[in-house]
């Protein structure tokens, strides 16, 4: 296994982290559109997997997170953005969420800000949720708490906000997302069915060397 380097330094791809507020809230979802959207639009792009359903659907660069020692999590997230960013030299790499960093049970992320050292984070939230998955007893941080956390540890903007539809109609998915537009001044839209690129846009503003 690997040990954290700081080689991660080396790599100038854009690394877009998506995180979520919730276990189980569609952020593996979420990181295949996104790749598949930078490709149809003419950036080259790659995925980094974190859990065990990106394994099982042969994502070739990844881990599966909370199967490992905790001393290498953030090393082995390190060499396969490196191994990524080495064989392939793409225009992004995203790289796959896991649980979330207010999680009580799965407080999944803080490797993968620490690891992969993200330019930016897209988070992924179910509105229709009050609690996390499972644990009624347990509300939900939310959006904009979750969206402090992240700034907090990383240093790194949350550059928009995907919704995970359950739970809501077409409608009210789209009152959400122009109240999350409002409120954060980023994009916001559910990446499944209405797809990212208002994120593909908000990325090639960031990160003017994008491709277009």
């Amino acid at each position: 296994m690997h040990a954290f380097t700081g080689r991660i330094l080396e790599v100038t791809s854009v690394r877009i982290a998506v995180l979520g507020t919730d276990s189980g809230v569609g952020k593996r979802t979420t990181s295949v559109r996104l790749v598949q959207g930078l490709r149809a639009r003419g950036v080259s792009a790659v995925l980094v997997g974190t859990g065990q359903t990106s394994w099982m659907q042969g994502v070739r660069y990844g881990l599966i997170l909370d199967s490992l020692v905790n001393d290498f999590v953030s090393g082995e997230i390190e060499h396969q953005v490196l191994r990524a960013f080495r064989e392939e030299k793409p225009d992004v790499i995203v790289i796959e969420g896991q649980g979330c960093l207010t999680h009580p049970a799965y407080p999944g992320g803080f490797e993968i800000l620490a690891g992969a050292r993200p330019d930016g984070v897209v988070l992924q939230h179910a509105p229709a949720r009050t609690h996390y998955d499972g644990f009624p007893d347990f509300p939900l941080a939310g959006v904009e708490k979750e969206m402090a956390v992240v700034q907090l540890l990383s240093g790194r903007p949350v550059l928009a906000i995907t919704l995970n539809h359950e739970g809501l109609g077409a409608e009210e998915v789209r009152g959400r997302s122009a109240a999350y537009r409002a409120r954060h001044g980023i994009p916001c839209c559910d990446a499944l069915r209405d797809g990212v690129d208002p994120i593909i846009e908000e990325l090639r503003q960031r990160f003017p060397r994008l491709p277009g």
